[in-house]
């Protein structure tokens, strides 16, 4: 059996599941992927890999006591093993109170996240597209060591009381650092796409290259408050946190920097600049996502930030039951609106400032305001009066992006990027900032 099964193949198993099943409810998911990857370091491939997964969780619950099984054999008596180990479970469990039983049929928008080109990378052509790379550091005499990880998969689910959802994804990242052979320069480039023809690495190796060459030298600042400006790659790390914390639960419960005394939420008010829109929107062409979430909700296009404004926060079904509210689920992408600067015309306008290329080691200091802290990477370099004139040894920071985000002077055009982090998606624009707060110097480069 192919690992990649068609809308028909998934259907047609989790019939067979849900035909075992003796429960009250019955819910199966089924995911598989196919993935491949190759490393490299000091200018040579080091490995080259490749993993197949694919598993099925069978979910059952008699009143609301719930067991979850798990398999990755489809046999029948495989398949009725696991439905019957579930419901085993699933007796043996104490009631969960906030269980609210599984929904009905639902509509799901389309989202094209599948793509030819990257369901049919091979080791040839990931091969072909690294040597792209490696060609470039050896004529310069510099020193990469990068990675390209590819992935097709699909995941679907079905329910006893009718509701069905299926959606496969393709998806390719790719991660590069170009070092001098001494180790006193360093560049960095990452990117993602769901469609392998949109990746060049050629074009990435180069500004990793660039990077590298250009920060040799570097002189040391006193650290203090700074005009930055923030590539996509740095701004997500940091943005990522707002991302993460937009649940309605959390934040009802005082344990968010949305919360606000007396059980109440920051729901309404206006925390950042109004030139500040983070929405979600499965359908989005540069960042495609399932149209459905984990539990089956169907997901649509959301403001979550929208002119500096909190217009939503994320429920769990249980969660909105309680509050009376829609059970709004949380977002598979998340993508900020931006401006029409480009990064070349945030740096012609700034009089004295601060370019970075990455943020690393990403640490919550306090929860409540988002304070973060972090380090400064491959790549940082001193502006004045509007060019780049000379690398600066990289800082220790600590800043809220929620205060950076009311220190906003100017939005570039929103590119898909990766958090290095957390590996995950996201589009960004590159974005000025200033009084963003420098602590300490850091020796690597």
């Amino acid at each position: 059996m192919s690992v990649i099964l068609s809308e028909a193949e998934a259907k047609a198993i989790l019939q067979k599941v849900l035909a075992f099943s003796k429960a009250d409810e019955c819910e199966a998911n089924i995911l598989g992927e196919q993935r491949g990857n190759i490393r490299y370091a000091r200018n040579e491939v080091s490995t080259s890999g490749g993993l197949i997964n694919q598993n099925l969780a069978v979910q059952s619950a008699f009143g609301k006591k719930v067991g979850t099984a798990t398999v990755d054999e489809f046999d029948d008596a495989s398949l009725e093993k696991c439905v019957r180990r579930s419901e085993e479970l699933a007796q043996l469990a104490p009631e969960n109170p906030e269980y609210v039983g599984m929904l009905g049929p639902q509509t799901y928008m389309k989202s094209k996240e599948f793509f030819e080109s990257t369901a049919n990378v091979n080791p040839d052509k990931r091969a072909d597209a690294v040597a792209v790379s490696l060609q470039q550091t050896r004529d310069k005499k510099l020193v990469g060591a990068g990675f390209l990880d590819d992935a097709k998969g699909y995941s679907a689910m079905m329910n006893s009381k009718g509701l069905f959802a299926y959606h496969p994804s393709t998806n390719v990242n790719f991660s590069l650092t170009v070092r001098t052979e001494d180790g006193q320069g360093s560049g960095y480039v990452i990117r993602g796409f769901s469609d392998f023809d949109k990746l060049d690495t050629k074009a990435a190796t180069q500004i990793a290259v660039q990077k590298c060459l250009g920060s040799v030298n570097a002189r040391a600042l006193e650290p203090g408050k700074y005009t930055v400006i923030l590539e996509p790659t740095a701004a997500s790390v940091l943005l990522e946190n707002i991302f993460f914390n937009l649940d309605a639960r959390s934040t009802d419960e005082g344990r968010s920097f949305l919360s606000k005394p007396g059980g109440k939420s920051k729901l309404g008010d206006k925390i950042v600049d109004e030139r500040v829109t983070i929405y979600s929107d499965p359908a989005n062409p540069e960042l495609p996502a399932s149209p459905w979430s984990g539990d089956g909700r169907a997901q649509a296009k959301t403001n979550w930030i929208e002119k500096g404004v909190v217009k939503n926060l994320a429920y769990s079904r249980f969660w909105a039951k309680e509050k009376g509210v829609k059970a709004t689920p949380f977002p598979n992408n998340l993508i900020m609106a931006g401006g029409t600067s480009s990064l070349e015309d945030m740096i012609k306008s700034t009089k004295r400032g601060i370019l970075v290329t990455k943020l690393w080691y990403i640490r919550t200091v306090d929860p409540q305001t988002l304070l973060l802290t972090g380090l400064t990477r491959d790549g940082t370099f001193f502006i004045e009066d509007g060019k780049i004139k000379y690398p600066v040894k990289n800082f220790r920071f600590n800043e809220s992006p929620i205060i950076m985000l009311n220190n906003l002077e100017a939005l570039g055009k929103p590119e898909r990027t990766v958090s290095t982090e957390s590996d995950r998606n996201y589009l960004i624009p590159p974005m000025k900032i200033r009084e963003f707060t420098f602590t300490s110097l850091s020796d690597a480069v």
